[in-house]
């Protein structure tokens, strides 16, 4: 693809303050599950290129890592939990602010979705209700396996996790993070507790809407506190059924949880497509939400631009063109052409499909 002589003029290239957070240009790098961490959850060095490459990015939001060992749900997930995990972390960060980079860590909880074969047998595997998810996960031990059963947690512990999420947001801080974002989509925790099918609870974290919306609001509420709002975010997908996940109404869930996280205020809101017909995912969030928006799912640079140019986003994040582009930003400016990624190394571990797409060899006039 050649985004042509429109792109050198793109407004993803203008800078854009979101809360605290001053990009220098509006093309953000999506999180993204590469399994590229040791087995102990700690990021590695390969990791430490792979963000540094891509910090030219106006931000770049790092893959989701788990806040506990319950919470991981893939073979070699990063962690923020231990002080190793904290100490990899930090290299990364690093090497991206080394290069004038902004990098926010995208906070995972798994739920109920994960196996005793990833995270062991050992490891509590929790949910808002004991309701088992349909379908199955890869695992570097015992390859295909149903996802297990989890336990459902008691209000007590419900609030535990929610310090849980407040503690992943103080080892950010002290890896170097500039922001937060919690992960609310794609089936995991807070999205168990907000969707109507996968909370079956009757106390003060189920039933009504608002009381689903209260633990993704309790857990933003414990990041700001140890952040500021104004470097925390949510990641939002109204209507996502991957891993077992369905709601009954998912527009009003999400317009709830929005009025909830008003008050807060965040930084931004990262909202992805959603696949429901007839369902405005985009439009949805820019009437009900008054701060900052980063739009996702499927954008190449022009169609991008365009978006920010119409209002439907004050950014857009990239997943697919930040793999294989790790000048991606230089491409739109120069409208060079996009390389393709593999979609056979995505998950595998090593160098290959992940550090090894070269940059674009550009000429620089004296």
């Amino acid at each position: 693809m050649k985004p042509g002589a429109e792109a050198v003029h793109s407004p993803l290239l203008s800078p854009l303050q979101l809360g605290e957070l001053k990009l220098k240009n509006r093309i953000v790098m999506a999180p993204m599950t590469r399994n590229r961490a040791d087995d102990e959850g700690v990021p590695t060095a390969a990791m430490v290129k792979h963000y540094g490459d891509r910090a030219s990015a106006g931000l770049i939001v790092a893959e989701g890592t788990w806040p506990s060992r319950e919470g991981q749900a893939y073979n070699r997930q990063p962690g923020i939990e231990t002080g190793s995990q904290i100490e990899g972390w930090r290299k990364v960060t690093d090497a991206v602010h080394q290069q004038d980079g902004l990098i926010s860590l995208q906070i995972m909880h798994s739920g109920r979705i994960g196996s005793h074969h990833i995270k062991g047998v050992d490891v509590d595997h929790i949910a808002p209700s004991e309701i088992r998810a349909s379908g199955e996960i890869y695992t570097d031990a015992a390859g295909m396996q149903p996802f297990d059963t989890p336990r459902a947690l008691s209000t007590q512990e419900v609030w535990q996790q929610v310090d849980i999420h407040r503690q992943a947001a103080k080892n950010a801080k002290l890896a170097g993070f500039d922001a937060v974002e919690l992960h609310c989509t794609s089936g995991y925790l807070p999205m168990q507790f907000l969707c109507s099918d996968s909370n079956q609870r009757d106390d003060e974290f189920g039933g009504s809407v608002t009381a689903r919306a209260r633990f993704a609001y309790e857990c933003l509420k414990g990041m700001c506190e140890v952040m500021g709002p104004g470097r925390v975010g949510i990641r939002l997908n109204p209507g996502n059924t991957f891993n077992d996940t369905n709601d009954a109404n998912p527009e009003q869930s999400h317009r709830v949880l929005l009025d909830m996280a008003a008050e807060l205020p965040l930084a931004y809101v990262h909202i992805m497509r959603s696949p429901v017909p007839g369902l405005d995912a985009f439009a949805m969030v820019r009437t009900a939400w008054q701060g900052g928006i980063i739009v996702n799912d499927n954008f190449n640079p022009l169609t991008g631009g365009e978006a920010v140019r119409a209002g439907k986003g004050d950014a857009v994040s990239f997943a697919r063109h930040f793999i294989a582009n790790p000048d991606l930003v230089a491409r739109v400016r120069d409208g060079a052409e996009l390389a393709r990624f593999d979609r056979k190394t995505l998950y595998t571990p090593g160098d290959k499909g992940y550090n090894d797409y070269p940059k674009l060899e550009l000429e620089v006039e004296a």
